[in-house]
């Protein structure tokens, strides 16, 4: 059950979050700001590219996967982006240094293949390195420095690009299961970063270091609005983990900005609060999940049994539908300011997303329309990440506490 308490005491939270999960999050601007500077001091800056790759291959896993999802979200239909996940796991391994991958057939000398890392030693990352190498693809990794993948970016005549670690206080709760392993929060930002960085300097996308010290900003700027000492009525992040409580989430997205950030939803709620949620994206979903919005989902016991004990009877889960998208909004001159914490309007709706709104309107279902209002994609991605990790989080350890 949510503690509700727990959401407007500051203290309570701190206690409770013993991994220190909010700190990570509030982090997140100072590490968009040190993985630029490092990444420019790593001769990003002094770059002179001949021309874009054809393809861009990101591989890793966790957040790098998703880092390579928000890329190709950016790119649009400019450059094919193709997120690289772990092909298969050495059972006698651990999980990180078991992870194998594998190279597209089609790379080749046309290619750029980024490889990343928080710990740097997968020998699956060093072999798909050497494999890139051979079929003469470029190589860019994503590594700390001094460890095994960062000295074999040197060895293929790649180009490493520096990882910022968690801090002294997020590295002491390490995963104590390897094949379970846990990833802190921030390390998405710490890919996302250096990999937009670099697109930007190929000419993959167009994303000038202006506005990446702009999301640095914001991020801060988002941070203070989901702060634990924020009362829940003004922090829309705990407002949406009261919301949750006691819910089955469907993640429905429009557009691909969205979609990674309702995949890292998912994500950020089954690692840190241990719910499950399912994402798609629209208009698909109005097929794949028919079943679980016209269906009896959550009813628990049968409502016209009149003499079942309903003492005994626990609260059915109800079914919600959050709805994420990018609807820009501009500053109309003369007009007041707008109001950071005032609840986003839900935006002009297309027609698919009126059509969702009066089927679930239908099936009395819970809708709940979560909005990037920032007309720069990259800041609206910014937006719809901070409030979804904070919610997870907040929604973790107020159920949990």
């Amino acid at each position: 059950m949510l503690d509700d308490s727990l959401l407007d005491d500051p203290a309570a939270l701190q206690r409770a979050d013993r991994e220190h999960a909010l700190l990570s999050l509030a982090s997140a601007g100072a590490r968009v700001r040190t993985a630029l500077r490092l990444a420019q001091a790593a001769g990003l800056a002094s770059m002179q590219p001949d021309g874009h790759p054809r393809g861009i291959l990101v591989a890793g896993h966790g957040s790098a996967l998703t880092a390579g999802q928000a890329l190709a979200a950016l790119a649009g239909n400019g450059t094919l982006v193709q997120p690289l996940a772990p092909v298969d796991a050495r059972p006698a391994a651990l999980f990180s240094e078991g992870l194998s991958w594998q190279l597209p057939g089609w790379a080749g000398p046309l290619d750029l293949l980024v490889l990343c890392s928080a710990d740097g030693t997968e020998a699956g990352l060093i072999s798909l390195a050497e494999q890139a190498y051979a079929s003469g693809c470029a190589i860019a990794v994503i590594a700390p420095e001094g460890r095994p993948l960062a000295e074999a970016a040197l060895q293929v005549r790649g180009m490493p690009l520096p990882y910022v670690p968690a801090t002294p206080l997020e590295e002491e709760y390490e995963a104590r299961e390897p094949d379970l392993p846990a990833e802190e929060l921030g390390a998405l930002w710490a890919y996302l970063t250096p990999l937009l960085a670099l697109a930007d300097r190929i000419g993959a996308i167009d994303l000038p270091i202006a506005q990446l010290d702009a999301t640095a900003d914001l991020l801060d700027e988002l941070a203070v609005r989901h702060r634990p000492d924020a009362a829940a009525y003004r922090n829309p992040a705990k407002e949406l983990a009261a919301q949750l409580s006691g819910t089955v989430a469907l993640l429905w997205s429009e557009g691909p900005l969205a979609a990674v950030a309702a995949e890292r939803f998912t994500a950020v709620l089954a690692d840190r609060a241990g719910r499950p949620a399912v994402a798609g994206q629209l208009p698909q979903v109005l097929s794949t999940h028919r079943g679980m919005i016209t269906g009896r989902f959550g009813t628990g016991a049968d409502p016209a049994d009149f003499f079942r004990d309903r003492i005994e009877e626990p609260d059915p889960l109800s079914l919600q539908v959050l709805l994420l998208r990018h609807t820009p909004r501009e500053e109309v001159p003369g007009a007041e300011p707008l109001d950071p914490q005032a609840a986003p309007e839900p935006g002009p709706a297309t027609p698919t997303v009126r059509r969702v709104r009066r089927l679930l309107a239908d099936h009395e279902v819970r809708l709940t329309e979560l909005a990037g209002l920032r007309p720069e994609p990259v800041h609206a991605l910014a937006e719809l990440i901070a409030l979804t990790d904070f919610a997870a989080v907040y929604l973790g350890l107020a159920e949990q506490h």
